[in-house]
């Protein structure tokens, strides 16, 4: 998938940048789950969120939707475990001859955070591997076995 930005993710850019001072890499608009995923530069993810939130809380107000933030990274699997958090992943299995990625998560526990309410979590790292990497993903596994068909 290509990345495009379109006039109103530069908007919503431009208004994370005023308000932050952060500088951020790309911005999806997820109507499915009414919310916007900024792609933040690496170094920049303490000053995009704030102190205690609270340019995250700012700009969901100006935005009227909720805001994701995911930290960007030139290595593969940091960049994948930067937009799973709070999930602890321990590694990326891939990607295979399709273009296929499993995820693999410390232990049970980090499976449903990693999938998030509604698959949330999932789309939203969907979105963002196809969009910077042309990759897919696939299960996400346990550590040791037990997995989570997605």
């Amino acid at each position: 998938m290509e990345r495009t930005i379109g006039f109103k993710e530069r908007r919503y850019i431009e208004e994370l940048r005023i308000l932050t001072r952060a500088t951020a890499l790309d911005c999806v608009i997820d109507e499915r789950f009414e919310r916007v995923i900024y792609v933040i530069k690496q170094g920049d993810m303490g000053l995009a969120i704030g102190k205690k939130g609270d340019n995250i809380r700012r700009l969901q107000s100006v935005l009227g939707k909720k805001v994701e933030m995911v930290e960007h990274s030139e290595d593969l699997f940091q960049f994948i475990s930067n937009m799973f958090k709070p999930a602890e992943l321990i590694g990326i299995d891939g990607p295979d001859a399709e273009g296929t990625v499993k995820i693999i998560v410390r232990q049970k526990s980090d499976l449903g955070i990693a999938i998030g309410k509604g698959g949330t979590t999932i789309e939203k790292a969907r979105v963002l591997l196809r969009r910077y990497h042309n990759l897919e993903i696939g299960d996400v596994i346990v550590g040791g076995g037990a997995s989570a068909s997605t």
